[in-house]
Parts: C-alpha cells; structure tokens; sequence
C-alpha cells in the first residue's frame, strides 16, 4: 500500500527493459514466419483464430500491430482482419549474419487495453552466391616445403544464412595441392590450402588454380578466384607470430585512430629473409574497421565502432617475410558497450480528445527502448507531478498513459504531457516526447444568468417592437453546449396577457414590446425567461424579469367642479360684507397622471373685477382678495386655469361665476331675471281670479275659485330656481387628503337647480365636519335619487 502510494505521488515509473529476456520471461508469444522477397499483401496469418477472438471483435476493438522503432513490416487486411505481408522483406538487410531472423510484435487492442506477443521470423532463401574478396590470390611458397604444409587462404562471403549460406570450397584438379573447409570461431568457413606433393621450381617456377565456394541452395550457387602460387627459390624459415590468437577488449566509443594492439612476428632468417611484413588477411572486408602498420605490426582504429552493429570482430593477420614466407594468427577484438544512445520511446496509440467527467480513460500507449546493453539498457519513465495522470508499465517495454480521475474541461481544456524516459547508464541519457491531450466537452454546466433578476424601464405610450432591454446568460460549456437559446415562462398571473406584452429574441435574449403600454392601465408586470442550451440532454436556468412602466404626461387635469357640461352656470353667492379671504368656491380637478405629471396648481386667468378674488395655487380654493365694496358690480366671471406638472405641461379651465348679495335671509335669492318673470306673472293670476269669480255666482264656486287661485301662486313660486343642501358627503374616491385639488371631505357643497332645464350644477356652501361614515353617505345618495342624478361626468 505505502509503495502504492509512493507511485501515485511520484508520478514515475522504473521497469528495467533487458531485451529478449523479458521476451522470454514473458507470456508465450505466437509465432509466424515468412519468406524474404514475398509480395507485399501476402498471407501470413488468420488473426481472429490464432488470438481466440470471436468474427469482427478485433474490428470492434481497434487491433493494431506494432513493430519495435515504429516499423511496419505487417499490416491488418480491413475487411478480414488477417495478418498481411506490408512490404517485402530482405533478410540480410533486416539481420545481416544473425540467424534466426525473428522480428519481435505486439497486436494491440485498443478498447479494452490488451497486449499479445508475436515473433516474425523471416526465412531465407539462396538469393545470394558466394563472394571472393579478390579476384586473383599471390601465394609465394618455397620449394623445399614439405608435403602437409598449410596455407590458410582469403575466405569469400555468403549473405545467406542457414543451409544457404557458405558451406564448402573446392579447388580444380592439380597433382600438388588439395583444399580443406575449416569453421572459424565465429561460425564463418574458410579454405585451406594442402601441400600433396613436393614444388620444384626448376620444374614448374608456378602454378594458376581455381577455388571455388559452394552454398548449400538449391540448386547451390557459387563463387571462384584464381589462386596464382609462385615458386620460391629456398627460404629456410617462415616467419611465426608469438600467439596464434589475440584478444582485446576496446570500448566503442575509442576515438579514430586510436591503438588496439600491436602484434609481433619473427624470421629467423638472416637478411632480407629475415625481414617481416604485415598485412590484414581480409583488408577487402567491408566491415573492417582497422588497419595495420606493415613494418611495427601496430592495429589502429580506422572506423568508428558500434557495439549496437557489431559486438566483436574476427581479424587474420599475415606477416610476410622478404622470401616470400608468410605465418598468420588470428585476432578477436570484443567491443565494449558503453552508454551512448539514448532511449527511445515510439508512440503506438494517442487519443485526443477524450471526454470530460470519466476516470481511468487511457489516452496513450507507447513502448520505450535503449540501444544499449546491460545497466546502460535499463530505463525509468516519468511525468510532471502537477499533472492528473499515471504511468502504468504493460508488457515488456509497453507503457499506458490514463487519467488519474475524472477531468473537468471547464477548469482545464488542454494538457501538455513531457514523458522522460531516462537510462540509468554513466552518463545517464535522457529523451523527453511531449503529446497534446484535448478534453471533450460534455453537457454538464447549466447556462447562467448575469443577474438572478432584471428591471426595465419602458416610459408609457411606446412605439411597438420597441427594444426595451435583454437578459443574458453564459454556458461554461463549449460548442453546442454553451449555445443558449432564450424563451419567456408563462406567468404567474394567469390573467396578465403576457404573449401581446414583450418577446423576446431568442438567439440573443432581446427584450421588444410588443404594443404601446398605458401606466394608467398597467404600471408594473413580471414574468419570468428562460436559458436552455442545445446539449443533449439540454440543461436550463430561469431569471425574472420586472417591467416599470414609466409615467408620461399624457392627461390632461379633468375638473370636478364645477361641472363644465354646456349648462347655465351655478352662481357664487358672497355677501358685500365678507372680508379678505372669504371663502368663495373651490375648483376640483384630477389627473390621471401620477407623480409629477399630476401635481396640480391652480391659477386665475381672467377676471370681472381684477383684484377682487384669488385663487389658492395648490388647492383651488377661490377666496377674495380684499372686501368687496358698494362700487364693485353685482356679478363677476372668473376663468381659472389647471395646469399639471409634466413636461410639457397639460392644462384646463373652468368658468365661475359669482353674485354679490347684500344678505343671506333666505337661502337662495332669486336672480334679477326670475324677478322679472314673476312680475309677468303676477297680473295674469290676478286676471285669472276675476274670470273664475265672475263665472261662479255659488259661494262655493267662489271658495274653491280661492283656494285654485292661492294653490297657483305657490306653484309658480315652486317653478322657480332654487339650491338645495343635500345631506352627506361625497365618496371616498373623490377624497383628497394631500390637499392636491380633489375634493376634500371638510367641504359640503349644495345642488344649484334651475326650473325647466333639466341640469345641474354644484354650489359651495360652507366648510363642516363630516357627520357620518362614508357608507352611509352612499346610502344617502341611493336614496335620495334627486341628489344622484344631479352629478353628471363626461
């Protein structure tokens, strides 16, 4: 568990990668095998069958196959799934000598994550014949060589491998030498040539053969050279080195030039016999990386080494003296590795992007390697420690790259991973690959709201599809899911007709009117809007939204009293003894406005008498200026003017007229006029009597003549104008308690009627107090139907 642990907060992962040995110690791995030079799409192998997978599953599941350093000899038939040949394939290119050539795979799965091995072993075929170094070889033997002697010759090359490879040599018939097949230490064959029977040189000074290299194909295929053998004249000893074999050891990274070992050869000969010569047996050999100095027998590197290419060389050196002698010894150089290649890592599978909100998803798979060998082979991979992601080794050197938990796009849409892969050689090298890891959206996140709530502001009278505002709402989605689409709720009133009051856009959540809206009819409404994204499954949020409507001066003040209705005029009655401020009237007027535009005031445009009567600016009321006196005329007419508050101003006007009296005894005196009509009527009564009395001679026709005539003067006097005081109060919507222009409750006012005109007016009487509730007023009112119908409205 603490390990565990320790893994987790690390990040790092060390596996040590020997190659082949974790191979081996590995599941078993499957193996096919294939002919160099086939055709590319040949048939290697039924997949499906060979891994126990049922039909389609390795579709189902994204196989792939994978080579070591990303090479792709194999490929995966589309429709079938069969193993394919993807190239052609040279043996001795992919393996040189190495035999067998096998090329280590894995099939890799996918969806779920699953590893198989595989080996590919590339088999050969004889498409190469034996190859001499040269053309033609000097030999130089003494005539006094014994029969049995030696002479190790130039060996030719084979590139084939197996039973193709190089298997025999052989000479054309002679009667002095026979050739002998000899393996050297690292498995390669080289002739001998074998001395039958005595040279003369007197006889025969020299001899041309042919050699000729076998493989073992079929048919086989063949090399030759021609061996030319000069006959020396007599040279008693043979130059012999001091050791038949030399080893060493040298690491791969000696510098050009550099010395590998001297070897040494001695002549027992005097003079020129005596003297010694060097050379490389096989100096055509394209591999061979060292020379040789002819005279000190010192072996220099001329070629840079690579123990990755070769790990040891086998060298034959001859040493020739000045009779033409020669002695050979062979040379084994071991190249030491050291850490010179850094590790490499081959991504197999990345998967970007990869979605949101789900945990342990793989994202990579990739395998590292390390040319070198031993300590120098072995690797540690590791990533950043701030980053929500693991390194789980897989089989051999195979590595998965998958989230440590669940990832949120909208705290972080990208990663950036730098995976090191370090060896732990001397110097240790290190090869860093970065990959770019997206995070898919998913629709997790519901659009919000800027605000929880919106007011607006619409000033009354508006023109319709009049933007009045928008509402806005983000989504920390992305793509689709963060495109928000707006729509309104229904209302909570059910009685508010929202659907001919606003819309809305609903690509940008724009707020119209959709008709011209009245503050006297509506004032404020609430409704509430919508955000829903286009993701599946879609996620919404609602705001509310409140509409002020704002108050334009749109009405005019309407006054109340007195009636302004086409009809006579109520006359003011104020007596010619009231002092300065009595109480005339007062003029009532309402606006249907509010604030401002219905603050009223009051103001006297035209007078009879200037300078007699005032108007009060805030309540209306008409009182006089100064006592009236005797010179002042008995009626007046005051025009007064309500104007309102708003911008621009509204106004009306109202006339009152005024009667000077010189008493109140009765309570209504009759107008100049009415006197003279009763004047007119007076003779005529009395003209009616006298007829009626002449008619009658009975003292009852008389009587009654008398009592028709008196109950006929008290109806024309009933005919004449008269105010009467009707008892109660107005209704209260008529109240003003501010003091604004709307009838007050401390004011009682009387009906002023007038004989045969059917109208009406109010008259002012005189402040009191109210006596009874405001019910009881209406009570009145419904039963005193004179009184109702004495208001008219228009």
């Amino acid at each position: 568990m603490a390990q565990t642990k320790v893994h987790r907060k690390k990040r790092q992962v060390a596996i040590f990668i020997i190659l082949m040995l974790l191979w081996e110690a590995g599941s078993e791995s499957i193996h096919y095998s294939v002919l160099e030079e086939s055709e590319s799409g040949t048939f290697v192998a039924n997949l499906t069958k060979d891994l126990g997978l049922r039909m389609g599953e390795l579709a189902a599941r994204g196989a792939r196959v994978v080579f070591k350093g990303n090479k792709q000899y194999l490929q995966l038939d589309p429709q079938t799934y069969d193993l394919l040949l993807n190239e052609k394939l040279d043996r001795e290119e992919l393996c040189g000598s190495t035999e067998p050539c096998a090329l280590p795979f894995q099939v890799l799965l996918e969806n779920p994550l699953q590893f198989f091995q595989a080996v590919l072993r590339v088999r050969d075929i004889n498409d190469h014949a034996p190859e001499f170094p040269a053309r033609e070889m000097l030999l130089k033997i003494s005539e006094i060589t014994t029969p049995g002697k030696i002479f190790p010759l130039k060996m030719a090359q084979d590139l084939d491998a197996g039973s193709n490879s190089l298997q025999s040599y052989m000479i054309s018939s002679n009667p002095h030498f026979h050739v002998l097949t000899s393996n050297r230490s690292d498995g390669r064959r080289f002739p001998e040539l074998v001395l039958d029977k005595a040279l003369d040189r007197e006889e025969q000074p020299e001899l041309r053969l042919t050699l000729t290299a076998l493989d073992g194909g079929s048919p086989p295929r063949s090399g030759t050279t021609e061996i030319q053998i000069l006959v020396l004249d007599i040279n008693d000893n043979a130059p012999e080195f001091a050791q038949e074999l030399y080893e060493v050891q040298i690491p791969e990274n000696n510098s050009l030039g550099s010395l590998v070992i001297t070897v040494s050869a001695r002549d027992l000969d005097a003079g020129s016999f005596g003297e010694v010569s060097y050379a490389l047996f096989q100096v055509d050999d394209v591999n061979q990386p060292f020379e040789i100095n002819a005279v000190t027998g010192e072996i220099r590197l001329r070629k840079t080494l690579d123990f990755e290419e070769f790990q040891s060389y086998h060298v034959d050196i001859e040493a020739t003296d000045g009779g033409g002698l020669s002695g050979k010894c062979s040379l084994v150089i071991k190249v030491l590795d050291v850490n010179d290649n850094a590790p490499e890592l081959t991504v197999s599978s990345l998967i970007s992007p990869i979605p949101e909100n789900l945990p342990q998803i793989t994202v990579a798979v990739f395998s590292v390697s390390d040319a070198d060998s031993g300590r120098n082979q072995q690797v540690i991979c590791s990533i950043d420690d701030n980053l929500p992601f693991l390194l789980r080794p897989s089989v051999e050197n195979f590595y998965t790259l998958v989230t440590e938990g669940a990832l949120d796009r909208e705290s972080r849409a990208e990663y950036n991973i730098t995976i090191t892969v370090t060896d732990m050689g001397s110097p240790r090298l290190k090869t860093q690959h970065s990959i770019t890891v997206l995070v898919s959206d998913v629709n997790d996140n519901a659009p919000a709201f800027t605000q929880t709530s919106y007011t607006l502001r619409v000033r009354e009278n508006n023109s319709p599809a009049l933007h009045i505002g928008s509402v806005s709402a983000t989504d920390a989605d992305a793509g689709a899911n963060a495109q928000v689409t707006y729509s309104l709720l229904p209302p909570h009133d059910p009685h508010l007709p929202l659907a001919s009051l606003v819309s809305i856009n609903a690509d940008n959540g724009h707020l119209f009117a959709l008709r011209s809206l009245d503050y006297e009819a509506l004032q404020a409404f609430e409704f509430g809007v919508g955000a829903t994204d286009r993701g599946s499954p879609a996620l919404s949020s609602q705001a509310l939204v409140r509409v002020l409507v704002l108050d334009d001066n749109d009405n005019s003040p309407f006054v109340l009293y007195p009636l302004q209705n086409g009809s006579a005029p109520c006359t003011e009655l104020v007596p010619r003894a009231a002092e300065a401020g009595y109480l005339v009237s007062k003029v009532v007027a309402v606006d249907g406005d509010s604030g401002q535009n219905a603050w009223l005031s009051y103001q006297l445009l035209k007078a009879t008498e200037p300078g007699l009567f005032g108007v009060w600016a805030h309540n209306g009321e008409v009182r006089t200026a100064r006592p009236p006196s005797e010179r002042d005329a008995p009626k007046h007419r005051l025009l007064v003017l309500v104007k309102d508050n708003g911008e621009p101003p509204r106004s009306a006007s109202v006339t009152l007229h005024v009667l000077l009296v010189d008493g109140f005894s009765q309570p209504y005196l009759p107008l100049p006029e009415a006197a003279a009509e009763q004047a007119q009527a007076d003779p005529l009564t009395v003209y009616l009597v006298i007829a009626l009395a002449a008619v009658s001679s009975l003292f009852l026709f008389s009587v009654l003549a008398f009592i028709a005539v008196r109950l006929c003067g008290r109806s024309r006097a009933a005919s004449l104008g008269r105010c009467s005081v009707p008892e109660g109060h107005f209704p209260g919507h008529l109240v003003d308690v501010g003091g604004t222009g709307t009838v007050s409750q401390s004011y009682q006012y009387e009906v002023c009627l007038r004989g045969g005109s059917g109208t009406s007016e109010f008259k002012f009487l005189r402040p009191i107090l109210p006596n009874f509730p405001p019910q009881d007023s209406g009570r009145e009112m419904e039963e005193n139907p004179t009184f109702r119908n004495s208001f008219q409205f228009s």
